[in-house]
């Protein structure tokens, strides 16, 4: 898949606005992105990519950041190499799970291992969202429970979740290159509980889960915690990340205008995951 990287230079650099600006490229389509000590890169596929994007008021306009960027077309190539070269290190979260990458000879041992060949799909745990996500799963119980992995990305969290016992994972995303991507770690991972599909909440049926993972973008959780909702077992938990903390009132809300109990929250550089209880 060929993509285009716009590479942003921002008026007031400080981690707040880089914060910011990744979120509203990432409400506008950007799927992966990588911080400088200079810029801020974002990556999204070119048939997706449009210089209208850009122009929208909340980047044009926003009162928290002013940014200039440059635009490149990179030709598909072997991610693996890219991040192998320039990005991916191993990840130990909690002193108990560490994710990585089949390119590296070196990384701690610990309880739980995931390896992650990274290509562009969002997820090797170096996200705050991922990972405070990965921190909560590794406190919650899953033996035999049946899980859903909402915008599964590089398919992660539904590997942790195997790991821990869940009996069953259902893994779905709306971009064939994090589909694709979940398979692949899943077969990496020797995983073979995970059902992936390529899509959206609209796929979601009569089935019913006892956990269900999501972690995307704030405005979707809004739009499918109904969805959500429906398909969660009687007493099953929703776990949610890829907002900011002070989203956590809105989204609170509109969990418990339909059931959804506020069980607890973690924030970390302003991004925060809350767990709910049906």
């Amino acid at each position: 898949m060929d993509y285009t990287k716009i590479t942003c230079i921002l008026e007031n650099d400080n981690e707040i606005a880089r914060e910011m600006l990744m979120a509203e490229l990432g409400e506008a389509g950007f799927e992966s992105f990588v911080e400088t000590e200079d810029a801020v890169e974002a990556y999204i596929p070119s048939i997706n990519f449009s210089p209208e994007i850009l122009k929208s008021p909340e980047l044009q306009q926003n009162q928290y950041f002013a940014f200039q960027f440059t635009t490149e077309f990179i030709a598909d190539q072997n991610w693996n190499e890219v991040w192998e070269k320039n990005y991916f290190e191993p990840l130990l979260i909690e002193n108990r799970c560490v994710v990585r990458a089949p390119f590296h000879q070196s990384y701690p041992t610990s309880e739980f291992e995931i390896i992650i060949n990274p290509k562009m799909a969002f997820g090797t745990g170096n996200h705050e969202t991922t990972h405070m996500m990965v921190k909560i799963i590794l406190g919650m119980e899953l033996n035999n429970q049946s899980v859903l992995d909402m915008g599964c990305g590089s398919g992660i969290l539904a590997i942790l979740a195997s790991q821990k016992g869940a009996s069953e994972v259902t893994a779905i995303d709306i971009d064939e290159w994090s589909y694709n991507n979940t398979l692949e770690n899943a077969d990496l991972n020797e995983i073979k509980n995970i059902t992936a599909f390529c899509g959206d909440s609209s796929l979601l049926n009569e089935q019913q889960f006892d956990t269900i993972l999501a972690n995307i973008q704030r405005n979707i959780l809004l739009e499918d915690m109904k969805d959500y909702h429906k398909v969660l077992k009687k007493g099953g938990h929703l776990l949610m990340s890829g907002f900011y903390t002070q989203d956590l009132e809105m989204l609170a809300a509109k969990a418990s205008e339909l059931g959804l109990k506020l069980v607890s929250n973690e924030e970390r550089s302003n991004w925060c995951a809350a767990l709910f209880v049906k």
